[in-house]
């Protein structure tokens, strides 16, 4: 199997998809492409909270800012599955958790020297799916074995930040918004335990298990299936109903 994800809408991936099938039979799984575009840091988190349930694959990530740059191109192993995409931080959170969730310390990072690539524009199709098909065909241990292939000790890193949490008040901020308008913090979801409501910059919402806990339109706060405290509406838009974007600040008290 080889997993796509990108912020090529329609209809780059199927460029990437012919280059993959002429090169070998691998069954392709498109995971996302309307990832907010040359934005690395909600690709990032998604990937975390959505490859480690594929079974061991090849995954393709094309979120690329620094296209046609000297940015490096990455293959990295984390337990039985390979990750393909740009040094820019997308790859890391999601090989770090491939790797815990196997029992693994770290994941191994290489880097791939390609040359003159046939456009500066379009890696997706002409750098990074051949070798998501090298890979799938040959094996990462023998793709690593490749002298254009060398192991890589520093990739650029991205780090999610972390909440600021002291007894009943927590200080965090939006990391993403989901299509459904729900304003996902980093304060970790055990914060609302055992709390009836909690004051959301100063606005006092239930803290509940469910949307429907709370009427159509009511403003709420729960744990989403990420583990993490997320401000919602019951059937409407929490990132309008609470004023807020991925990067906000958003402080919360527990009453």
């Amino acid at each position: 199997m080889i997993t796509l994800s990108s912020d090529f809408g329609t209809p780059y991936p199927a460029a990437m998809k012919g280059v993959i099938l002429d090169r070998c039979d691998a069954r392709l799984v498109d995971v996302a492409h309307d990832f907010p575009r040359q934005d690395v840091r909600p690709t990032a988190f998604w990937l975390r909270e959505v490859l480690p349930y594929f079974p061991p694959a090849v995954h393709l990530v094309v979120v690329d800012p620094g296209v046609g740059t000297d940015r490096a191109v990455l293959v990295v192993r984390a337990g039985e599955h390979v990750l393909v995409g740009p040094d820019n931080g997308v790859l890391v959170p999601v090989a770090r958790e491939l790797a815990r969730s196997e029992g693994e310390n770290e994941a191994s990072f290489f880097e791939v020297d390609v040359e003159n690539p046939a456009s500066s524009t379009f890696h997706g199709r002409d750098v990074f799916a051949p070798i998501a098909a090298a890979v799938h065909e040959d094996g990462v241990e023998d793709f690593a074995a490749d002298p254009d292939v060398s192991p890589v000790s520093d990739p650029v890193d991205l780090v999610f930040p972390s909440a600021d949490v002291e007894g009943d008040r927590a200080v965090g901020e939006v990391l993403v918004v989901d299509g459904f308008g729900n304003a996902i913090t980093n304060v970790p979801g055990d914060f609302l335990a055992d709390a009836k409501t909690v004051a959301v910059d100063g606005t006092v919402v239930p803290a509940v298990e469910t949307f429907a806990a709370v009427d159509p339109g009511e403003r709420l706060a729960t744990v989403g299936s990420h583990g993490n405290v997320e401000l919602d509406v019951n059937r409407g838009r929490g990132d309008e109903a609470f004023d807020l974007r991925p990067g906000d600040e958003v402080r919360l008290d527990r009453r």
